[in-house]
C-alpha cells in the first residue's frame, strides 16, 4: 500500500482518477489545528494502543498528530463502541486516520478475494450544527463527496433520546482509499466551518452517566422512555465543602455543563449551611427524574475524581 506521507504530499492534487466537483471545499486554512472523532470496538481500541502504548506512540510519533482514546467502557451514546479523536493540522490528522485504519482493516477485515480490496464502515462523529455543511443545499455537497471519493454516505438523524446529546454519526463505506477520500472531503468541509472549531474538547465529552443509566452488563443500549419521569421535582444531596470547587470548576464551567448536559437545574447552599449534622454543603437539583439522576451522577463523577486525586 502507498505510504500515507507520499499520499498526502501535495497539499492540492486530488487523487487520481478521481474528479474534484466544481463546489468540492478548497485546502485554504488546512495549516490550522482541527480534530476528527471516529468509534471503533474495543477490541479495535486495544490494537491501535498497542502492547504498552507502543502502536500508538509509534503513530503520534511518525505523523506528528495527537490521538486520544476514550476509556474502556466510556461509548458514544447507543453503542458500545469507544471513540478516538485525532488531533493536528489537516495532513497530520490524514497521515495517522490512515495509519489506524490500515491497522485495523489488515487485522479486523476479512477480504472478499484476492483482487478485491476490502470494504469497511467508518462512523465519524460530528456536531450537529455542522451536518448541514456537508449535506449542502438540496443534497449538492453529499452528492459531490460520493461522486469524488465513491464511498457511501450516510448521515444519521439525532437522536433525542439522549440528554445533551448533539453529535451525529456520519458512516461513510467503501475501500480505504475511497473512505480517506471521503474524510478529506468532509474535514475541508469542516474546516470552513467557526463552530466545528469550538467543539474541540475531548475524545469522550459526553455525561459519564451515559453508561450508568444507558447501558447494560453486555453494553446494549438502553433508551429513556417518557412517562412520569419528565414531571418536575427537587432533590437535595450533600457534598463535602472541600469538594464543592471541584463541582463548581472555575467560573463555574462545571457546574454549567452538569446543567446543560442534564437539563437540571442546580443550587449550592452558602458557605456555612450545611446538612443537618454534617459538613456537607446542600446541593438542590430540580428538573425531570431523569435530569436529576444524570445530574447527581455527573456530580459524582466530578467528587470521585477529586477524591482519587
Amino acid at each position: 500500500m502507498e505510504s500515507p506521507d507520499a499520499r498526502y504530499a501535495s497539499s492540492t492534487e486530488a487523487p487520481p482518477n478521481q474528479s474534484s466537483p466544481r463546489d468540492s471545499p478548497t485546502r485554504e486554512g488546512t495549516e490550522k489545528n482541527t480534530h476528527i472523532r471516529f468509534l471503533v470496538s474495543n477490541a479495535e481500541a486495544g490494537s491501535v494502543i498497542g502492547k504498552g502504548g507502543t502502536t500508538i506512540s509509534e503513530f503520534q510519533s511518525q505523523t506528528g498528530a495527537r490521538i486520544q482514546l476514550s476509556r474502556n467502557h466510556e461509548f458514544f451514546p447507543g453503542t458500545s463502541d469507544r471513540i478516538i479523536m485525532v488531533s493536528g493540522t489537516f495532513d497530520e490528522i490524514l497521515r495517522a486516520v490512515d495509519l489506524i485504519l490500515s491497522k485495523l482493516l489488515n487485522e479486523f477485515c476479512v477480504e472478499d478475494g484476492e483482487d478485491v480490496d476490502p470494504k469497511s464502515k467508518l462512523r465519524l462523529i460530528v456536531p450537529n450544527s455542522s451536518c448541514g455543511g456537508i449535506i449542502g443545499k438540496g443534497g449538492a455537497n453529499i452528492k459531490s463527496f460520493i461522486e469524488d471519493s465513491r464511498a457511501g454516505i450516510k448521515i444519521s438523524p439525532l437522536d433525542n433520546n439522549f440528554i445533551g446529546l448533539n453529535d451525529r454519526l456520519v458512516t461513510l463505506t467503501g475501500t480505504l482509499d475511497e473512505q480517506m477520500r471521503a474524510v478529506e472531503l468532509i474535514m475541508l468541509k469542516l474546516a470552513e466551518d467557526p463552530h466545528y472549531a469550538q467543539s474541540f474538547s475531548a475524545p469522550f465529552p459526553y455525561a459519564a452517566a451515559y453508561n450508568a443509566m444507558n447501558y447494560g452488563a453486555n453494553g446494549a443500549g438502553v433508551k429513556f422512555q417518557n412517562n412520569k419521569e419528565d414531571r418536575s421535582t427537587s432533590v437535595t444531596i450533600g457534598v463535602a465543602d472541600e469538594h464543592i470547587g471541584v463541582v463548581v470548576g472555575r467560573g463555574g464551567k462545571n457546574l454549567m455543563e452538569i446543567s446543560q448536559v442534564s437539563g437540571a437545574r442546580i443550587k449550592i447552599s452558602d458557605r456555612g449551611d450545611f446538612m443537618s449534622g454534617t459538613s456537607d454543603r446542600k446541593v438542590t437539583i430540580t428538573g425531570s427524574q431523569r435530569a436529576i439522576r444524570v445530574a447527581e451522577a455527573m456530580i459524582s463523577q466530578k467528587v470521585a475524581s477529586a477524591s482519587d486525586r
